[in-house]
């Protein structure tokens, strides 16, 4: 509320006699302090109402060739938040609906003032206008939150069509502001298990952090967390919906990111035990065959000679390559072309490719893609992810690799048409020893694994079952 001890009023009247007897009534008024001008002309007194320079203003219908109507138009133009009072000779029904609808506070007839009218009006006016600023302060405070929210949030209808969504809302699905009134929530869910609890809302049983996929306008899905919570309207009968929609998809990645590493430190160790505890009396089998060689005495022990040091020597190299899978070689970074790369690495599975009749389809950005790379190890890398998408083609299956630019970085994506990977299977694919074929040691992708880790790249995979997998391979810039 105003300054208690003073309280300003401007009368805006054409009529002296009227001003001051007005003012009369106002200085009658106990308990408060008051400064009462009076404005005769209208621009003066527009100016006055443009500087905020009152509490309060009466305004007389009749102002030469304005009214009052004109000056409550002009205070609405110049968004003013202080109110106003009209005053008529007569009383006008009509009048009086018009003055309200263009925001006046109160309408008075001159005839009936009083000093009790008027106390009652200017307290009235100025508690009413404290309590519009309240609500115009905290209605702006919510709609910042609304509109600048880094999460969605929306409002829907009882049957969850968007009627409202801010512009983080937009970014997520996809979809501009129109195109998204009138749209179902649903229509952007998949996988989700919430119907039952979707039809309960309006009987009061909310949703809280309840994990969804969201598929937006670009078929992208993102890992979300939604909240809704349901709204009785003044009506009793009907319901909005109030929603968040908290995207998660990084912390999500980074999670798998950390579980990945953890899992690979994990075998890493278990691998540095076993090849220590395998690799003692391995030497002691190898030296004995070495000494038991010499003193063979026919075919049978020579050949059985023979296989003992022979798989005794292939059990040594898998503990060695078990050991540099453990701890990698230090790498030789040079500015390399991601181009050649991924040639080089086609070129090493050309026998594969030509003898399964597999069509290869390269789409490469025209200019050189460099990188800081040590290109023989990328190879590697690459190789095992390439003869991966060969050996889950049928032939005359289709492969593409392409190579696209943003502003994050460089992307290498391999993409087959074979079989596809089972969901339940795509979070395992990089761990040591998993492997879905016959014959795997489930080695070469967390090999490949382990290269573009130590390159600063990042993988991820996607897959259907029966439409085939990509592999999408990120380095930054």
């Amino acid at each position: 509320m105003p300054n208690q001890n003073r309280i300003r009023i401007a009368i805006i009247e054409d009529d002296e006699d009227d001003f001051l007897i007005i003012k009369d009534y106002i200085s009658d008024i106990e308990g408060k302090s008051f400064v009462v001008d009076w404005f005769q002309d209208y621009q003066v007194a527009i100016d006055a109402i443009k500087n905020k320079e009152y509490h309060l203003y009466f305004v007389d219908y009749f102002l030469g060739h304005k009214t009052g109507l004109d000056l409550l138009d002009a205070a609405a133009q110049l968004n003013c938040d202080r109110p106003i009072v009209l005053l008529t000779g007569l009383g006008n029904k009509a009048i009086d609906i018009k003055a309200m609808e263009r925001g006046a506070t109160d309408y008075l007839v001159k005839t009936d003032l009083s000093t009790e009218k008027l106390e009652r009006c200017i307290r009235y006016s100025l508690e009413r206008s404290n309590f519009l600023k309240e609500l115009k302060t905290r209605e702006a405070k919510y709609r910042n939150l609304f509109e600048n929210s880094k999460d969605a949030v929306f409002i829907t209808d009882s049957d969850l069509n968007f009627s409202e969504v801010n512009d983080a809302a937009v970014q997520l699905l996809g979809y501009s502001e129109s195109e998204l009134v009138g749209r179902n929530l649903r229509d952007f869910i998949a996988e989700h298990r919430l119907n039952g609890k979707l039809k309960k809302l309006s009987n009061g049983t909310d949703i809280e952090d309840n994990e969804i996929k969201i598929i937006n306008n670009s078929n992208e899905t993102r890992d979300c967390l939604l909240s809704l919570a349901s709204q009785r309207q003044a009506d009793d009968e009907t319901f909005v919906v109030h929603g968040i929609i908290h995207d998660i998809t990084k912390i999500k990645k980074a999670e798998m990111a950390n579980l990945q590493a953890e899992k690979l430190a994990a075998n890493e160790r278990l691998i540095r035990m076993l090849a220590h505890e395998i690799r003692n009396p391995l030497n002691n089998i190898i030296l004995s065959v070495d000494q038991l060689i010499p003193l063979q005495r026919d075919e049978m022990e020579k050949s059985f000679m023979d296989i003992i040091q022979r798989n005794s020597l292939r059990i040594n190299n898998i503990i060695t390559e078990l050991l540099n899978l453990a701890k990698p070689s230090e790498l030789t970074l040079v500015e390399q072309s991601l181009q050649e790369i991924v040639d080089e690495s086609l070129a090493l599975t050309n026998d594969r490719i030509k003898l399964q009749n597999i069509h290869v389809k390269k789409v490469y950005p025209p200019e050189p893609v460099l990188i800081q790379a040590d290109k023989a190890k990328l190879i590697i890398a690459f190789t095992n992810i390439i003869i991966n998408a060969i050996e889950s083609m049928h032939t005359n299956g289709l492969l593409t690799i392409s190579i696209s630019i943003s502003e994050e970085g460089y992307e290498v994506c391999i993409k087959d048409n074979g079989k596809g990977i089972a969901k339940e299977h795509l979070p395992r694919l990089f761990e040591p020893f998993f492997t879905m074929k016959k014959n795997g040691m489930g080695l070469g992708l967390t090999v490949s694994y382990t290269i573009l880790q130590s390159h600063n790249a990042k993988i991820r995979a996607q897959s259907r079952e029966t439409e085939g997998t990509e592999f999408h391979i990120s380095f930054k810039t």
